[in-house]
C-alpha cells in the first residue's frame, strides 16, 4: 500500500484531533494538542490520549509497510510514562519499526512534550492480516 493510502486514518483519529506530519514505510510522525477534554484531572493530557496517538500512528506505519488488499489490528501495546504533557501543550510522536516481518510488525513510538522531554515509549505489536484467498 502506498504512503499516501495510509494517511486515510479512522474516525476515532479525528475526533481526537491527532495530525499526522509525517509518513513513509521508515517512520511516521504526528501530534495532538493537549486540550481542556484530554483532562487527566490533574491538568495532564490523559495517558489514554497519548496511547491513543501512538497507536494510531503504528496503525498507519503497518499500512504503509502491506502489500494491497491486506489490513492490520493491534494485538499488543505496551506504554512507559516518563513525564507529563500540561494541558495546552502539545504530544510530539515519532513511530519507527523494531521489526518489519511477513505477520507481525512491530513499531516504537517516542512521545515528548513541545520543550523536547521524553513523556512516553510505546511498543505495539501489529498483526498482518492479508486477503483471503478465494
Amino acid at each position: 500500500m502506498s504512503p499516501v493510502a495510509a494517511f486515510k486514518m479512522p474516525p476515532f483519529s479525528d475526533f481526537l484531533g491527532i495530525k499526522v506530519t509525517h509518513i513513509s514505510p521508515e517512520r511516521v510522525t504526528g501530534e495532538l494538542f493537549a486540550r481542556a477534554e484530554f483532562d487527566n484531572s490533574v491538568g495532564l493530557l490523559h495517558g489514554g490520549a497519548i496511547m491513543s496517538l501512538a497507536d494510531n500512528l503504528g496503525g498507519a506505519a503497518t499500512m504503509a509497510n502491506l502489500p494491497d488488499g491486506a489490513q492490520t489490528t493491534t494485538i499488543e501495546s505496551k506504554t512507559n510514562f516518563f513525564a507529563g504533557i500540561p494541558l495546552g501543550d502539545t504530544a510530539h510522536a515519532e513511530c519507527t519499526p523494531l521489526h518489519r516481518g511477513r505477520t507481525t510488525m512491530v513499531w516504537q513510538t517516542r512521545i515528548t512534550r513541545s520543550d523536547g522531554r521524553l513523556c512516553a515509549m510505546v511498543t505495539q505489536t501489529q498483526l498482518v492480516l492479508l486477503p483471503k484467498k478465494v
